[in-house]
């Protein structure tokens, strides 16, 4: 297991690196424009949302003045790399339906509701929505019995929907991505993304 984390940990410092390059390659303006954030040129800074935090960049070593996992780091950093101002439409898809998410994206819509229907058994709508308002949820009226929407990053939103338990069915629930969710960030980070807001939930449960 030792060996495992080491490796693990060689294979995200790498990635690290090189997202932090590559962003070093290019103006903050640049950046912020395209990713929805704001740059302040007199701090040489880079100010984004994401879920219910503003997160400060510093420039250029990319720093951030937050202690967030070090997986949304990284994912922030790819955010802020490939993001190229698409904007979408309010057509929602699953992971399964990114591209290159045949395999990697519907394995994770299956794990996903497996994982939401365990968080959801026995909490009440209320609570279920106080967690999701923890967050920064905005909700929305759909044909789900609720309806979250999370503001991972500026233009990357996840949306939860959540049928509450009755006499026959447990509650469920199922996340999805907005249809430009190309144009941000790749299918694995999408995964990770995915994986952060469920244990983001888990933790918020546990709080309440």
């Amino acid at each position: 297991m030792e060996y495992k984390n080491q490796t693990e940990n060689r294979a995200f410092q790498e990635m690290f690196q090189a997202a932090v390059k590559r962003l070093q390659n290019r103006s903050g303006e640049e950046i912020a424009a395209k990713s929805g954030a704001v740059f302040h040129s007199s701090r040489n800074t880079i100010e984004i949302l994401s879920f219910y935090e503003t997160i400060e960049i510093q420039l250029p070593g990319f720093h951030i003045n937050s202690d967030m996992d070090e997986w949304h780091y990284l994912i922030l950093l790819h955010y802020l790399d490939m993001a190229d101002g698409t904007e979408g439409s309010q057509k929602l898809i699953t992971f399964g339906n990114l591209k290159d998410g045949l395999i990697r994206g519907t394995r994770f819509d299956r794990t996903a509701e497996q994982k939401l229907e365990k968080l959801l058994q026995d909490k009440d709508p209320e609570k279920i929505q106080k967690a999701c308002t923890s967050l920064g949820a905005e909700f929305i009226e759909t044909k789900a019995d609720l309806c979250a929407v999370f503001p991972v990053f500026p233009r990357y939103s996840v949306t939860l929907k959540v049928w509450f338990a009755d006499e026959e069915f447990p509650a469920s629930g199922k996340i999805f991505l907005q249809d430009h969710a190309d144009h941000y960030l790749s299918v694995e980070d999408a995964v990770t993304v995915g994986e952060v807001l469920l244990q983001k939930l888990s933790e918020a449960f546990s709080c309440l």
